[in-house]
């Protein structure tokens, strides 16, 4: 076109396409050739142009997929956006990707499998009539398919790795139990058998003072023996995620009465509490076994004639129980780890299983509470114990 207008309305006779000198001739051919080649070269500028965004489109893609799928994300749950950007990039209407081997064929769409080595990791599904840039797909979708399969061996890794993890704590939970079972199942076992035998027994004479003690000994340690089994079994609850609490409303001071019940060592433990009646919505019978295993660590590491405190307050919010013996205390670097289970902070006789710390925590928070502890080493330690509380009840005079 511009050799034709050049000719028309500068060469002679100007305004025709009629040649007159042969020179023109010339002029005009090396016109044409030098418009062919600048031609050539700008479109081919513009093919590499396009083919360089194309790949930074892939490369952008891929490396935002990469970091998506390898931080953590499952990739199941990004196959929609694997999908849209894959639809973007090989400019196509409709694209979305199937994992595993290809099923049956969909109706207006043409498969492409995506394969990384000799492993079909998934599909590609493309509107039918989509014309597809065949250089990007040998390269995009190779790429994609390589991504796809090395998040998926990460995933199947991982999950083995925790499934592992899963079964190595489970045998360290039983290895301790068992450890744990043997020693203090067996200690109230035999000075239950004992006590029977001693009472049974027709060549040992007892008087009644020996006869009630050797009862005394029965029921201790029978209760002892019912606290365990029940912590082994609150333990099994708490690790396996199976604690259902079944709150309703109750009096915190009738909870404190049943747990010293269940302890029979009232005398030996002071409560104080307001007056006026405090309400808790919680699941009673978990509550009651929190306190029963506080006061029951309370009691045993305090002196034999020591008393244990129970002080009831509550504020806006909670209600609080702080439960404290006249023990050795606690240093600082064991005030959270004696809540982990099986872990054992004391010697000698008032050492015990380890768990009933840890189950009253975790029944607790399994009723929105909180448990920990404070220490005063040499003058006791406090354990706290806080609740939500329920509301105020509202008192109308006439």
């Amino acid at each position: 076109a511009s050799m034709l207008a050049f000719n028309f309305f500068f060469l002679p006779p100007v305004h025709t396409v009629t040649l007159i000198d042969q020179r023109d001739w010339f002029a005009l051919a090396v016109y044409l050739a030098t418009a062919i080649l600048v031609s050539d070269l700008a479109s081919r500028a513009r093919r590499r142009t396009a083919e360089a965004e194309q790949r930074e489109r892939e490369a952008a893609l891929l490396a935002e997929l990469s970091l998506a799928l390898l931080q953590g994300d499952e990739t199941e749950a990004q196959l929609g956006r694997i999908s849209e950007a894959t639809a973007n990039v090989l400019r196509v209407e409709t694209a979305f990707v199937e994992l595993g081997v290809p099923g049956e064929p969909l109706l207006g769409l043409r498969p492409l499998e995506l394969r990384a080595g000799q492993r079909t990791v998934g599909t590609l599904y493309v509107d039918e009539d989509a014309e597809l840039d065949r250089a990007a797909g040998r390269r995009f979708l190779p790429a994609l398919a390589s991504l796809l399969a090395v998040a998926l061996d990460r995933e199947r890794l991982q999950h083995e790795a925790l499934a592992a993890e899963r079964l190595r704590l489970s045998d360290s939970v039983k290895t301790t139990i068992l450890r744990a079972v043997s020693h203090d199942l067996r200690s109230p076992l035999t000075a239950m058998r004992v006590a029977a035998e001693s009472l049974a027994s027709r060549s040992v004479r007892l008087n009644e003072e020996d006869k009630a003690r050797q009862l005394d000994t029965v029921r201790h340690e029978s209760a002892r023996l019912d606290r365990l089994v029940a912590n082994l079994l609150d333990l099994t609850r708490l690790e396996a995620g199976n604690t259902v609490s079944h709150r309703e409303l109750v009096a915190v001071d009738e909870v404190v009465s049943q747990a010293l019940a269940a302890l029979a060592s009232e005398e030996r433990v002071r409560v104080d509490a307001p007056a006026e009646p405090l309400l808790i919505e919680v699941d009673a019978v978990q509550v009651e076994r929190v306190l029963v295993n506080l006061l029951d660590n309370a009691l045993k590491f305090s002196p034999p004639h020591g008393d244990v405190r129970v002080d009831i307050s509550r504020d806006d919010r909670e209600l609080v129980i702080r439960v404290s013996d006249d023990g050795p205390g606690l240093p600082d670097d064991e005030l959270e780890r004696v809540f982990e289970p099986f872990h054992t902070a004391g010697d000698g006789e008032r050492r015990g299983s380890g768990l009933g710390l840890a189950i009253a925590r975790g029944l607790a928070q399994a009723n929105g509470g909180r448990v920990w502890a404070e220490s005063h080493p040499g003058r006791g330690a406090t354990f706290v114990l806080a609740l939500p509380a329920a509301p105020r009840p509202v008192v109308l005079t006439a």
